[in-house]
């Protein structure tokens, strides 16, 4: 009875399990993106109708076991289609392809050269839509990137907009800076002013940075890198959303989105608006700002599309310009709040330092299918902007300023509190019998930027491809100040401004009033040309590069200023610049690869290096600057596991830099020759799976940035322009580390999916080896041969939450952060002091702890 009841049993378990065995069947498959086939970490497979599903690896690869009854399974991710796709059984399901949910993206990746994984020979790092709205919170566009190795990137003064980046040690001026392919960085000097993008942060649909030399083709100043900002495009789908944010210090914002789809006809339109105020975390920083875009896409046929687009971030915003020492900051009532830049007129709070700017761009990008291996891209774009900034002048302008150092200075006008004491100003400009000694100012600065860009690619073969192109810009910069207010006085007359520009057009002591102009009125033009050329080579675990550009600028200026009508021009001067560079990426198996790229490029002078002391004169000593790069790196890829390793050489010579500095109580203008740095490091960053649920994130960078030489400076005298007198000084500058950024930077990251639709981050990021800013061409004394004030080490912790529900039968999600946690106090910039300490030097404290929370609906 025994024997039968043993055989009874096991031949019950056999066929559970068969059962089982019969219920549960495994499907597996990689998902990669349908246009550049590079993997999609992350995306949903469900199956249809339930909530059971799992997540693709690293590699894109995911395996499941399906419930029984399961005949579809749903493939999604964010910015892409989804797919449905019928299943029969256990199977294999290959590579699945899904196509991105906007028009006209593939088109504009091309233009702006978007890195990919395990292809492009490039260290690359890339900020995902879907990682913008978690981690953004009260944050600013270039903070996203501040978990990326080499970056440095803090809120500067605290003004909206105000932030900053530095990546491997090089400001803004010497890193590219793209919008949908189309370069940003300021014609004259190089430099982004982030405050004329910074409602763009909605729209972005991923962020690419890409250190080093980078795999833009197009020539731009990318001594440190290149970072490519892809708004969305044209919706696919038909819909829109609405979302309402709150935060710290009054901040408060709505955004709003409409999308036609793709309709039958091959017409799509996306709209998209917002609006943020508040008051600012620093002390009278408070700030308005819009964002506008609109995509209009165009499909005429299977071979051309046409895209416009049009977006644009009017604002204005209050500033924290002066810089203090921490002392100040500890000695007042605001403490790491202060702004030395306010204070109280007629009653009413007053900042001497306030920004107000408008930057649209417009662009309308063609695209066309000539045949099977050939295509053309091409993009015509405009950018008309208007805005500018206070500041002060008159012969005792500095009533109205702190000194540098953040102190009261002999002549500054300040109340018991410490703040600017305006009222006092008025009073002794009413009664004054030569009117206004001091007035404000606004510095306007508007500007015309038409431009052409066009890549026209050929497949020679099936593992070779040819591309090539052109970029053509025209720029015009309207620069002039003008009086904005008399601060009590009736008139105004200019005394030459310490005889830096005298207007020769109007008499000597005319009674000026408010909108006149003053100290200068000096348009400037440039033309760009510039031809480019690559040659890439793909053949199974192989892929390399070639490519190659040429650019002509030419730079004219007019003064209205100094000069007479028939001699406010100065003749175009030319400056040619090329590079050269060459890459190539081994995929040693499906989870090992490594890349090698070089480069040399010869850039031509800032606009500004090129014209001396504020006047027509021409720099005879302005010539290229000269840049070498090299990078080795590695990479693993596996189903849990993602590390990339690199290390970098670059070697900038002849830094162009003219600077002004007082001898003998005279104003003198420099130009400085033969200044070489070297910037090195190593650099890794990784991604573990460590569940389903739980992901670990992590970045480390250790850099090496110093000056490798001496140099030379050759000054001519601005307040006396007859005193033709060559001064010439030596820069002591060999050894000195280049300060204004963390040269170690670390971050660690956790993001916890703890149901279905509740998820939640930590992030930490730790900066050290942070040597205060110093200009240095002010290093001219042989005595002092002692490094910038190295600043206290500091990390930030950052918090963040997701939750996904249903509101009236709409998707709704609801986002939470709060940045800096545990309310760390922290210096993050510094002018470098007199005696290269703390106490000498002066700058800004961080923000400390702020708080936002937004909703966004989905229809």
């Amino acid at each position: 009875m025994k024997n039968a009841m043993r055989g009874i049993l096991t031949m019950a378990t056999i066929m559970m399990l068969s059962i089982a065995a019969i219920a549960q069947t495994t499907v597996k498959g990689v998902v990669v993106d349908g246009s550049t086939n590079e993997s999609l970490p992350g995306a949903s497979i469900v199956v249809a109708g339930t909530a059971s599903g799992t997540v693709s690896g690293f590699d894109g690869s995911f395996t499941f076991e399906l419930p029984s009854g399961a005949t579809k399974v749903v493939i999604s991710f964010v910015g892409f289609l989804s797919k449905e796709i019928a299943l029969k059984g256990a199977q294999d399901l290959g590579t699945i392809k899904l196509e991105s949910d906007a028009v006209g993206l593939k088109e504009v990746s091309v233009m702006a050269s978007v890195a990919i994984n395990r292809q492009t020979p490039v260290a690359v790092s890339t900020i995902s839509q879907t990682l913008i709205a978690e981690k953004l919170g009260t944050q600013e566009f270039p903070e996203m990137l501040k978990s990326t190795p080499g970056v440095y990137a803090t809120k500067a003064g605290g003004g909206y907009g105000d932030s900053r980046i530095n990546l491997r040690g090089f400001e803004s001026e010497n890193i590219g800076v793209m919008i949908n392919g189309v370069p940003i960085n300021g014609m004259e000097n190089g430099k982004v002013y982030w405050s004329n993008w910074a409602g763009l942060s909605d729209v972005t649909r991923s962020q690419q940075v890409q250190r080093g030399l980078g795999a833009s083709k197009v020539a731009t100043p990318a001594v440190g890198g290149t970072i490519n900002i892809l708004t969305n495009s044209t919706d696919a789908k038909k819909g829109g959303s609405f979302a309402y944010g709150i935060g710290n210090n009054g901040m408060e914002k709505q955004m709003l989105t409409l999308s036609t789809g793709l309709m039958d006809n091959g017409w799509a339109v996306t709209f998209s608006g917002s609006r943020t105020k508040g008051d600012g975390w620093v002390k009278s920083t408070d700030f308005e700002g819009w964002s506008y875009f609109l995509s209009v896409g165009k499909q005429i046929n299977e071979d051309h599309r046409l895209t416009f687009t049009v977006f644009g971030a009017p604002q204005w915003h209050n500033q924290r310009y002066t810089r203090g020492t921490i002392e100040d900051y500890e000695n007042h009532q605001d403490g790491a709040r202060r702004n030395l830049d306010y204070g109280f007129k007629n009653g009413e709070r007053f900042n001497t330092a306030y920004n107000f700017y408008h930057k649209p761009q417009a662009s309308l990008n063609h695209y066309w299918q000539i045949n099977e291996k050939t295509n053309l891209s091409t993009s015509v774009y405009a950018s008309i902007s208007e805005g500018g900034g206070r500041g002060t002048d008159g012969a005792d302008k500095y009533w109205l300023r702190y000194d540098k150092d953040g102190k009261v200075g002999s002549s500054t006008r300040v109340t018991a509190d410490g703040y600017i004491d305006y009222d006092s100003v008025i009073a002794d400009n009413a009664a004054s019998l030569s009117g206004s000694r001091a007035v404000i100012t606004n510095s306007v600065n508007s500007h015309k930027w038409y431009g052409l860009l066009s890549n026209l690619s050929t497949d020679l073969n099936e593992n070779l491809k040819l591309s090539g192109g052109i970029d053509v810009r025209y720029y015009k910069g309207e620069h002039s100040s003008k009086i904005d207010d008399l601060l009590g006085g009736d008139y105004f007359v200019d005394v030459d401004n310490n005889g830096k520009s005298k207007n020769i057009n109007r008499a000597a002591n005319t009674k000026l009033k408010k909108g006149d102009k003053i100290y200068y009125d000096n348009p400037g033009e440039i033309m760009w040309g510039g031809l480019f050329s690559q040659l890439e080579y793909q053949k199974d675990a192989l892929s390399a590069f070639v490519s190659a550009s040429v650019t002509e600028s030419q730079y004219r200026r007019t003064d209205k200023f100094q000069y007479l009508p028939g001699n406010q021009k100065t003749a175009w001067q030319d400056f040619l610049g090329y590079s050269a560079k060459a890459g190539a990426n081994y995929n040693l198996n499906e989870q090992h690869n490594v890349f090698v790229n070089v480069g040399y490029f010869e850039k031509a002078p800032f606009f500004n290096s090129v014209f001396l002391n504020y006047a027509n004169d021409i720099n005879p000593d302005a010539e290229n600057e000269k840049v070498y790069s090299a990078e080795v790196g590695y990479g693993f890829r596996s189903n849990k596991l993602s590390v990339n390793v690199n290390g970098y050489y670059t070697k900038w010579m002849d830094k162009s830099i003219a600077t002004t500095t007082t001898i003998r109580n005279e104003d003198w203008r420099f130009n400085v020759l033969g200044l070489d740095a070297l910037h090195m490091g190593v650099e890794m960053d990784m991604r573990y799976q460590i569940t389903d649920a739980l992901s670990l994130t992590g970045m480390a960078s250790i850099g090496n940035w110093e000056w490798v030489s001496n140099g030379t400076a050759n000054g001519v005298n601005m307040d006396n322009k007859e005193d033709k007198t060559l001064e010439t000084m030596t820069i002591y500058s060999d050894g000195l580390k280049v300060g204004d950024a963390a040269q170690t930077t670390a971050a660690l990251g956790l993001d916890y999916q703890v149901f279905k639709n509740l998820k939640v981050g930590m992030d930490y990021n730790y900066y050290g080896d942070l040597y205060a800013y110093f200009n240095v061409s002010d290093r001219d004394n042989a005595n002092d041969l002692s490094q910038a004030w190295k600043m206290p080490d500091y990390g930030l912790f950052d918090m963040n939450v997701k939750y996904n529900f249903m509101i009236g039968g709409l998707n709704a999600t609801l986002y939470g952060n709060v940045q800096n946690v545990f309310d760390t106090e922290y210096f993050s910039d510094a002018t470098d002091g007199s005696a290269h300490d703390w106490k000498t030097s002066y700058g800004f404290y961080g923000f400390g702890r702020t708080a936002s929370m937004r909703l966004k609906i989905n229809f």
